[in-house]
């Protein structure tokens, strides 16, 4: 079984502002889809939402009617359903299965926004409920059977999820919905088991289990956490007295969908082993050699990739996700570098340069691992790391210590070298996009790079200026001091550069230290974390700036 995540990614007739600008599937294509899965004994099996995570469409003034919140669709409205029933007849009569996944999952806020405004307070979960009612009375009219994610808990908390809480709604769910526990964080085999029992008594006999290879927020899967995870999953999910029937593996692309979803594929070749084995553990050298076959990559190269993603912090069964480390350091704005002090006491330009440098040979064409060509885009990041981890620290450094050579040649030299080699991953990552994915969304990932590189611009240029200021400035000292020692010498000369330089500064108080500056390198950082280190998994708008957005 395949299932299709869609949210408003599929067209709907006379509904052209639903996926507007995001590629969304034809008709054909999924029929073709169908087909192709057909063939090869693959039931392709839609999978939607039709409460939360609909933020991309309801953005549109044409379907603000249908907004409770920003995300989630409003309840109990006539309308609302006529739209989704458009959408579930549209998304399910190309395909042969009869089964359709309506997500449900992360509804923050039902009931909250504007269904409150229209029809007064009422308690979430009674809205959440009669909306499922509704929907699922939708699926029976077309002959369909939905299942649903199980994260239905009151204060849609994922700590409450998972960490002890239960699925409050399972008992008082209709009895013919199929739940999907999804679980991505634990590397410990009871976790599972214990929600898996949890689902059962609440009268879910036979709950749905999804794991994970973690490739969104992120440049190249996290296989060794996703193995961890997977491993535990699976071990619960197989148990002989208590285990389930149907499991599957997830691959999300959040945050932009940077990651290159191939490099999933050891996760999902360790995911398969696992079902066709009782044991708890798989067999690692005929996985390996499996691999190698059947993908004609190197399985050890493509999990050593994953190295790119983080830096060596070792993972405990108390951590419950795998870092983003090259993500945010990549994104992480050049001249503000306000994420430095996460990594102020790590060697991460040793760490990037020995990724860097295998994954050099790894990407060496050889007849046995042609496939192996795809790992340019973690050798591509690893080498720009390498070059931009620390050197916002180093320019501080011999600014502070006015060492103006040392200054201009990280200048000249490093940063120039670290806008090539951005570049180069720009037109690769373009590239290999372009040949994976539709065009659409690509250009919220370039909008990123477009940032990067002017923010890289605007800094050599303005310490180029400083350097011309601050040599100027330099010279009018001595000028005036030899004037000073004799009157008679030539008068000051002009200031070159400086004058405009210094136009930058609000004002000059008396008594205020003229000389030019990059206030930029003078204020001081401090950790937003400060015992996490890198163990961190951030977002764009977190470390592009320190600025809120608007």
């Amino acid at each position: 079984m395949m299932q299709l995540y869609t949210e408003d990614t599929y067209e709907i007739e006379g509904e052209t502002f639903f996926g507007y600008l995001r590629g969304g599937y034809t008709q054909q294509e999924l029929i073709a889809m169908d087909d192709y899965a057909y063939a090869l004994g693959i039931e392709l099996v839609p999978c939607i939402q039709t409460l939360g995570h609909l933020g991309q469409m309801l953005q549109w003034p044409k379907y603000h009617v249908y907004r409770d919140t920003n995300e989630v669709l409003l309840a109990n409205w006539d309308e609302t359903y006529n739209l989704i029933e458009k959408m579930i007849t549209t998304i399910s009569s190309p395909l042969r299965s009869k089964r359709i996944h309506i997500g449900l999952d992360e509804a923050g806020g039902v009931g909250e926004g504007r269904y409150r405004q229209i029809f007064g307070y009422e308690d979430p979960t009674r809205v959440f409920l009669n909306h499922v009612k509704r929907v699922q009375d939708i699926c029976k009219k077309l002959d369909l059977q939905p299942m649903i994610w199980s994260d239905t808990n009151k204060n849609n908390s994922l700590a409450g999820y998972y960490d002890g809480g239960t699925p409050q709604l399972a008992d008082t769910l209709p009895p013919d919905i199929d739940l999907v526990y999804w679980d991505y964080y634990h590397t410990a085999s009871q976790s599972y088991a214990a929600k898996i029992e949890q689902h059962r008594e609440l009268g879910c006999a036979d709950p749905w289990v999804a794991t994970a290879a973690w490739t969104w927020n992120r440049f190249w899967c996290a296989l060794p956490f996703t193995f961890a995870t997977i491993q535990a999953s699976c071990q619960a999910a197989k148990r002989r007295d208590h285990g389930v029937k149907n499991m599957m593996i997830t691959i999300w692309g959040d945050e932009g969908h940077e990651c290159d979803m191939f490099s999933a594929l050891p996760a999902m070749h360790y995911f398969a082993d696992h079902g066709y084995t009782l044991e708890d553990e798989i067999d690692l050298n005929r996985l390996k050699n499996c691999f190698e076959g059947v993908c004609g990559a190197n399985f050890d190269d493509w999990v050593y990739a994953s190295k790119v993603m983080d830096s060596d912090m070792p993972s405990t069964l108390k951590t419950h996700f795998a870092p983003n480390t090259s993500k945010y350091l990549l994104w992480e704005d050049p001249f503000l570098a306000h994420i430095s002090p996460q990594y102020a006491n790590m060697n991460l330009e040793t760490h990037y340069t020995e990724v860097s440098q295998r994954l050099a040979k790894a990407i060496e064409f050889k007849e046995e691992y042609p496939q192996n060509a795809r790992l340019r885009m973690a050798y591509l990041v690893a080498t720009v790391l390498s070059l931009k981890c620390h050197l916002h620290s180093r320019m501080v450094l011999a600014y502070q210590l006015g060492r103006r050579q040392d200054l201009y040649e990280l200048t000249e030299g490093r940063l120039v070298d670290l806008q090539v080699a951005v570049d180069q991953l720009w037109k690769y990552h373009r590239s290999l996009w372009h040949k994976t994915n539709k065009p659409f969304g690509w250009e919220v990932v370039e909008m990123r790079y477009g940032g990067l590189r002017t923010r890289l611009m605007t800094m050599r240029d303005r310490i180029l200026e400083y350097i011309e200021a601050s040599e100027s400035w330099q010279q009018q000292q001595q000028q005036q001091q030899q004037a000073a020692v004799d009157p008679g010498s030539a008068s000051v000369g002009s200031q070159n550069g400086f004058n405009g330089y210094m136009q930058r500064r609000d004002s000059i108080a008396e008594g205020d230290d003229p000389r030019p500056c990059i206030p930029e390198f003078e204020t001081i950082r401090e950790p937003m974390y400060e015992y996490a280190g890198c163990n961190l998994l951030m977002d764009y708008a977190r470390v592009s700036t320190p600025t809120r957005p608007g």
